[in-house]
């Protein structure tokens, strides 16, 4: 009968037996199986392995430097406004870290030094996290595009990051020729998309001219919510002949956006197009008589 001893040494031989394909991948592979038994003081005694034994066989192998993928490969940055590309390397050791703009192939930095006379690229090291961000100031719509934090293996080993620079966009959906029922109500609604900040104000015109909501005809009134988009709302009750004409969206930090209201007494646009395009044939026609009788 087998007593407790021998019993341990069998199941040991088959742990270390199934353990010798993860030694394989994973382990320093100078040191093999056979060698792991030879290490007891005493084989009759079981595995006496000192601390050093101990350590020399668990020893993980050297993968060099790599990248921690879980930060963004995608940034968004506005017009004007600093973006910062960042770039986290693990077990760096004694390799440095550059950046590399794709659309020409330019070295932009090389570890904390910058090798381009465009002195709004900058390379930062953060210690604490182990990120190597490439700040970009002022940017620009053409700065955006792919760039590569590349580390100086042999060969060698980069990240790859999408950089986009967007600027702000103001809209009126519907535009630019809106056309509405006398007596109906108008809505002109002003989208503003793509600022550091909400604007101060959003101005709106009517010809030209800013609106008075006080004014005698009553009824006109704006609603503006503010925040990451920013949307200005322009209500006229009981639209009038007299409210057609060009309206404008003036934010404080954008650019400004136009529509045409064309207010209709019973016609229909295709009527109002219909009439504007016999005027245009009137008037070729005019034209030609003119000349034919002159000759």
């Amino acid at each position: 009968m087998m007593n407790g001893s021998r019993i341990c040494r069998i199941l040991l031989y088959f742990l270390f037996f199934r353990a010798t394909l993860c030694q394989r991948s994973y382990f320093d592979p100078k040191i093999n199986i056979t060698e792991m038994f030879m290490m007891g003081d005493d084989v009759n005694n079981g595995f006496n392995m000192n601390d050093d034994q101990i350590v020399k066989f668990i020893k993980p192998l050297d993968r060099g430097p790599y990248f921690d993928t879980s930060a963004t490969k995608n940034v968004t940055s506005l017009v004007g406004k600093t973006g910062h590309l960042n770039c986290r390397v693990r077990n760096l050791g004694n390799k440095t870290v550059s950046w590399i703009r794709h659309r020409d192939l330019h070295l932009l930095t090389v570890a904390e030094s910058t090798y381009t006379s465009d002195q709004r690229f900058t390379s930062i090291y953060n210690k604490q996290t182990g990120d190597w961000s490439l700040q970009i100031k002022f940017p620009q719509l053409r700065d955006s595009g792919v760039y590569e934090c590349q580390v100086s293996t042999t060969p060698p080993v980069g990240y790859t990051m999408i950089f986009s620079v967007v600027e702000p966009i103001t809209s009126i959906p519907g535009g630019p020729e809106l056309y509405i029922d006398l007596g109906s109500t108008v809505n002109l609604t002003c989208i503003v998309k793509h600022l550091p900040d909400p604007p101060l104000m959003v101005h709106w015109t009517h010809n030209n001219q800013e609106i008075n909501y006080d004014s005698p005809r009553g009824g006109v009134s704006v609603i503006t919510e503010k925040g990451d988009i920013t949307t200005s709302y322009l209500l006229i009750q009981r639209a009038q002949i007299s409210d057609s004409g060009r309206y404008s969206c003036m934010p404080s930090n954008a650019n400004a956006k136009s529509v045409n209201v064309h207010i209709l007494n019973g016609d229909h646009p295709a009527a109002v197009q219909g009439a504007n395009s016999f005027v245009g044939l009137s008037l070729n026609a005019l034209v030609f008589i003119m000349v034919f009788a002159h000759v």
